[in-house]
């Protein structure tokens, strides 16, 4: 891990938001994003490109109750029978095949769009002296526009959405929210632009 990049990335983290069975087929799920699958291998080179800088990795997840106590109120409908979308303890609420969370990295679980709303996330950047951010993930219009959008306004110095490891739906939706993200000071490069930072 000690590259000589180290004491420039010590202030920066990498949030890895929801590849879990959003992004994985293999898990049969109803809310499977195509998108997302194509997506994985960007982002587990972007996350190997963190480690390697000494960036903090944050693995935001989704874990619900599985009678859906603490999902969106348009959502609980798919919670009936022990069956739903990230239910804590089963397959689902696991990462995509291929991805680990290592000792070092720090995992956060949401129950929200945004990885800030109701968790301990602010303080724990904070306290471990994050100003800037690298998101990574998906999908683009919900989960990383609301958690970006609230870096933003939590005043992180340098928020940065690497284009071709995040997805949405469908690629105009993507790239209409990338553009709106890049409209508020948010730095857009593709993982190659970001990869030949330094």
């Amino acid at each position: 891990m000690g590259s000589s990049n180290d004491n420039k990335w010590s202030d920066t983290a990498m949030l890895v938001i929801d590849m879990q069975e959003f992004v994985d087929p293999a898990m049969n799920s109803l809310t499977f994003l195509a998108g997302g699958e194509v997506i994985l291998p960007a982002v587990t080179q972007a996350v190997k490109l963190a480690r390697e800088r000494g960036i903090f990795v944050v693995w935001v997840v989704r874990e619900h109750d599985p009678a859906g106590r603490d999902v969106e109120l348009f959502r609980r409908r798919f919670y009936s029978g022990g069956k739903g979308p990230a239910m804590k303890g089963c397959k689902g609420a696991e990462l995509a095949d291929g991805l680990a969370i290592k000792e070092e990295d720090y995992k956060l679980v949401k129950t929200r769009f945004s990885s800030f709303f109701a968790t301990n996330l602010d303080s724990v950047l904070k306290t471990s002296g994050i100003k800037n951010l690298v998101v990574v993930g998906v999908q683009t219009p919900n989960c990383v526009r609301q958690t970006v959008f609230d870096a933003v306004a939590l005043d992180y110095e340098k928020v940065t959405v690497i284009v071709d490891a995040t997805a949405a739906a469908n690629p105009e939706i993507h790239l209409a929210n990338i553009r709106d993200m890049k409209n508020i000071g948010v730095e857009t490069p593709t993982l190659e632009g970001w990869s030949g930072s330094v």
